[in-house]
């Protein structure tokens, strides 16, 4: 890190975070309060100067009973919303093999990824929202439309009807429960918003782990339709606690809906680097989810392991999912997802590829891209915060995961165009190659973000 004193034009490479911290430090050695809201000082005869964007560092709790309620209805949300989104896999094999058996792995995986690419892209629009009118009426709105979504899909037997019924309803209201969790956790924590973030993206992990065993048990006793009811009561009693639990720090700013509040921020070269990245990552990021299980019985892995594959997969992604917020907010937050990121494919590559016939490699490379991928999803809304004035975090950060979106919609039929059924090579080099080019454009936002030189990014 810079000393703090220092000035000149170097100020201008830092990071909006870096910005913020060195004003209040600076300040502080003067004895002034420096809390944007109030304007007040200590008795210091010279105002207090403003951070550059958003409101000061010293204005977020960073802690305190109501700021881990937040985290902790914010990780009830996440189990149920994103928890969903990791079981994709059992939803793909449910298809390929029971009601949907006439269409092709290619054509039912569109129902999957637009599920995905609902739930991460309408943040574009959710997130406008949370920043006019904050997260209650969101939050319950979306809780309702969720629970009515699980139940319309229990219904659904025709390809058209899960499209409808799993690919937009269920994914809107998911949108939304998943939007006002992730901002508003971001409102409550500055120093420690990567952690923050980690724990309670964690929930998404923990689901990932029990809903995949709870819906393989259920299926073959109570059958698909009344599986997918219980999950509908159940996320409605715990979407229902975060309702009560989840909220901003910030006052909600309304102000009417423009174009160009989606547009400028593409202006920033830094903020363009990243999007892209996040589509690139996220273009291979679920095709592992989507594809382990069919791939691993297609390699005559164990009948009996087989259903475990997944669970193992998010299992490992809950470490995952906290330990690089951990390190991020000690070690720099592009520095950790590039490594992250990069682990990501060289694994796929070098373990995915060459293991594709083996039991063993097969598990292994589950439980380390579960890990890893766990980190990706974490930190990248911490990324964003990292760069954006924090008034603005909804919609920028809702730009930043529509794009993602549109990499998730578009790679698992890819991948599947390309495995032609059962031969997954083509798949694997896609999943890896789109990984590591994600990766190597983060290395790219670091640099125009410092340079080259060794900083805690």
């Amino acid at each position: 890190m810079p000393d703090t004193g220092s000035t000149g034009s170097s100020m201008r490479e830092k990071t909006i975070e870096e910005e913020q911290e060195k004003v209040i430090e600076d300040v502080s050695a003067q004895g002034v309060n420096t809390d944007s809201e109030k304007g007040e000082s200590d008795g210091a005869p010279t105002p207090a100067p403003a951070a550059p964007t958003g409101f000061n560092p010293a204005d977020f709790p960073d802690g305190g009973s109501e700021a881990w309620l937040v985290v902790f209805g914010g990780f009830l949300a996440l189990f149920c919303s994103f928890g969903l989104v990791n079981c994709i896999g059992v939803f793909q094999e449910y298809y390929v093999e029971g009601p949907l058996s006439n269409y092709s792995a290619s054509a039912i995986s569109w129902i999957p990824s637009l599920h995905v690419f609902v739930v991460t892209g309408s943040n574009a629009i959710m997130g406008r929202l949370f920043d006019s009118y904050g997260p209650r009426w969101i939050l319950v709105a979306g809780t309702i439309v969720y629970s009515f979504g699980l139940m319309v899909t229990s219904l659904s037997t025709q390809y058209y009807q899960f499209i409808l019924s799993q690919g937009i309803v269920l994914a809107l209201g998911a949108s939304a429960v998943f939007n006002c969790a992730t901002n508003s956790v971001i409102t409550w924590f500055f120093k420690k918003r990567a952690t923050a973030l980690g724990i309670m993206v964690s929930g998404s992990s923990l689901g990932g782990v029990v809903l995949p065993i709870m819906m393989e048990k259920l299926i073959p006793q109570i059958g698909f339709p009344w599986t997918i009811r219980t999950l509908g009561f159940m996320f409605l009693a715990l979407c229902g606690i975060s309702c009560v639990t989840v909220k901003s720090r910030l006052p909600p700013r309304p102000k009417p809906l423009r174009l160009a509040d989606y547009v400028s921020p593409f202006k920033e070269l830094k903020f363009t680097i990243v999007v892209i990245a996040s589509f690139f990552l996220f273009w291979g990021l679920f095709l592992p989810f989507n594809y382990l299980i069919l791939q691993a019985q297609d390699a005559g892995v164990d009948p009996r392991l087989v259903p475990y594959i997944l669970p193992i997969l998010n299992a490992l992604s809950i470490p995952g999912r906290i330990l690089p917020g951990f390190f991020g907010d000690r070690l720099g937050r592009y520095n950790t997802m590039i490594f992250i990121s990069a682990l990501s494919g060289i694994i796929t590559l070098a373990l995915w590829i060459p293991g594709s016939k083996n039991t063993a490699a097969i598990i292994v490379y589950g439980g380390i891209f579960g890990f890893s991928s766990g980190g990706i999803i974490s930190l990248l809304p911490a990324c964003m915060a990292q760069i954006s004035d924090i008034r603005e975090i909804g919609t920028r950060n809702g730009v930043n995961l529509f794009f993602a979106a549109v990499g998730a919609l578009t790679g698992s039929p890819i991948g599947g165009a390309i495995s032609g059924g059962k031969h997954y090579l083509g798949l694997q080099l896609f999943t890896g190659i789109t990984m590591l080019a994600g990766s190597l454009l983060y290395v790219v936002a670091r640099t125009v973000l410092v340079g080259a030189k060794s900083a805690r990014v």
